[in-house]
């Protein structure tokens, strides 16, 4: 357990044999509803992502990179009407 991952809930899916995208993306949303602001989310993303490129077949690393690149990315309009 780190300050990054307080639960080890990420450290944990690296330990998981045979672990699949969508168990990774569900261990990383727990991960994620834990409170903090929207920088502080990217910033740690981002060294978790570092952290753990030594498994770069890993499912969790990509989600780790999906999420620096999704976080980092201007906010989308999302349809609806205008007013």
């Amino acid at each position: 357990m780190t300050q990054n991952d307080p639960r080890g809930v990420i450290a944990d899916s690296f330990k998981i044999e045979g672990i699949s995208a969508p168990e990774c993306r569900s261990i990383f949303l727990d991960w994620a509803l834990e409170p903090r602001d929207a920088e502080e989310m990217r910033r740690v993303a981002t060294v978790l992502a570092a952290q753990y490129s030594e498994f770069p077949d890993h499912p969790m690393t990509a989600i780790l990179q999906e999420a620096t690149v999704e976080l980092t990315a201007a906010p989308k309009r999302r349809g609806g009407k205008r007013r």
